[in-house]
């Protein structure tokens, strides 16, 4: 039926028609939604026991250390990566794979040693945040302390609201911790050929191999290897059925790859922004502390290098101890399925870190050897994390190629041997 001209000029105008999106805009229309789980991951690797390792390292001994930051951060990549694929393709974190599939003493013993291994990481969050209202506002290191864990669990409840809202507080913080910390190399006196150098791998022995396995415990973190195989599962929808079709693992994948390196290249450039802003300040000097990093950079680059330093350092303590606890949390319900209430869970891990702070004990060295203790724990992560990825009656399609297993087996020796190497170095 046709339209009068009256009523044809009384319709409204037809909506103007968009153009289909191109293939590589509507790839990246898909992926980026996916992207999120790896950044709350991030997080542990830019923690105040990162900030004081790093500072410490470049202190002490320059750009030498360089390396190391460089190495652990391709480790990170590849464990990362593995953990991240274990929860998509079984739908459950590793944990809970772990009280599955082995004896269970020896869940029990996992269990165990993956509590020391929170107690270790709330240690270093709680002291750093403390350490950061100290510097901006005077604040007590006790009360700091306090007030670190109550905005970590303020944090946290954002989970609530589902996985988006607690996704972008910790990348918000995260993006607060690489402005903070990269504010600080404008007038840190960097020395480029010092920095190309560092790159060169070294031999280490005595305090050197000590931070060495503190920056290794820094980055590749045993508690975050449990809590990112935790975000995955539901995260990409029905991706266990996703996955069933190579082209729906391929997309799948490519996310998740794509979530992992993006993390992964920030958190590492935070960190060797930490060792090289040290050692341009500090090279040759030894150990120094927060305050004295703190005090450094106001002396030499003016007091915004060093609010932003404080700032960068007080968004680490409170994103990174929200991260801690859910990572308790998943550490406890996986290996043991019991839940505590979430405030008792605080108070466990947070009443450690708080009586060293009252007892006066100094931050940057609880910093650091916190750091060395997380390194004892990673054996206990990788093995079974490795174990489980090459195996076809876990992960099905999913499964590692061989070279990728080959990998993670390099890895998780080196690390092991180091670990003990360090052991007996000190002990002799």
């Amino acid at each position: 039926m046709f339209l009068s001209r009256v009523e044809a000029a009384t319709l409204p105008p037809p909506a103007p028609q968009r153009p289909a999106p191109r293939p590589a805009a509507a790839r990246r229309a898909r992926l980026w939604p996916m992207l999120g789980p790896a950044f709350v991951a991030a997080i542990a690797y830019v923690d105040p026991g990162n900030v004081a390792t790093n500072a410490t390292a470049g202190a002490s001994f320059g750009y030498t250390l360089l390396w190391v930051v460089v190495a652990a951060n391709v480790l990170a990549v590849l464990v990362q990566t593995l953990t991240a694929k274990l929860g998509l393709a079984t739908g459950r974190d590793l944990a809970t794979l772990c009280r599955l599939t082995l004896p269970k003493p020896l869940t029990r013993l996992l269990w165990a040693q993956a509590e020391v291994v929170a107690i270790a990481t709330d240690l270093a969050e709680i002291v750093g945040g403390a350490v950061a209202l100290n510097l901006l506002f005077g604040i007590p290191l006790p009360i700091g302390g306090l007030l670190t864990a109550g905005v970590a669990f303020a944090l946290l409840g954002l989970q609530r609201f589902g996985h988006r809202p607690f996704e972008r507080a910790v990348t918000g913080c995260l993006l607060v911790i690489a402005a903070g910390f990269g504010y600080t190399m404008v007038d840190a006196g960097v020395d480029p050929a010092g920095v190309v150098a560092g790159l060169a791998p070294t031999p280490l022995t005595g305090d050197a191999a000590v931070l060495a396995v503190g920056i290794l415990g820094a980055t590749v973190m045993p508690h975050v290897v449990y809590v990112h195989s935790a975000l995955t599962p539901g995260r990409y929808g029905d991706a266990v059925t996703a996955g069933r079709t190579r082209a729906g693992r391929g997309r799948l994948l490519r996310a998740q790859r794509l979530d992992v390196l993006l993390a992964m290249v920030l958190a590492g450039l935070v960190n060797a922004v930490l060792l090289v802003v040290a050692a341009g300040l500090f090279a040759g000097q030894g150990e120094q502390s927060l305050e004295s990093v703190h005090a450094g950079l106001a002396e030499q680059s003016g007091q915004g290098a060093s609010i932003a330093f404080a700032l960068a350092l007080l968004a680490s303590g409170f994103a990174a101890s929200s991260v801690g606890t859910h990572a308790g949390q998943v550490v406890m319900a996986g290996f043991l399925q019991k839940h505590i209430p979430v405030l008792l869970r605080r108070t466990i891990t947070v009443a450690p870190a708080v009586g060293l702070l009252v007892w006066g004990a100094d931050p940057t060295t609880a910093l650091v050897w916190s750091q060395v203790v997380l390194s004892f724990g990673i054996p206990f992560a990788l093995v079974p994390l490795v174990w489980l990825t090459a195996r076809r009656s876990v992960m099905g399609a999913w499964v590692n190629r061989a070279t990728t297993t080959a990998a993670a087996v390099l890895v998780a020796v080196a690390v092991t041997a180091l670990n003990a190497w360090l052991v007996v170095d000190v002990l002799t």
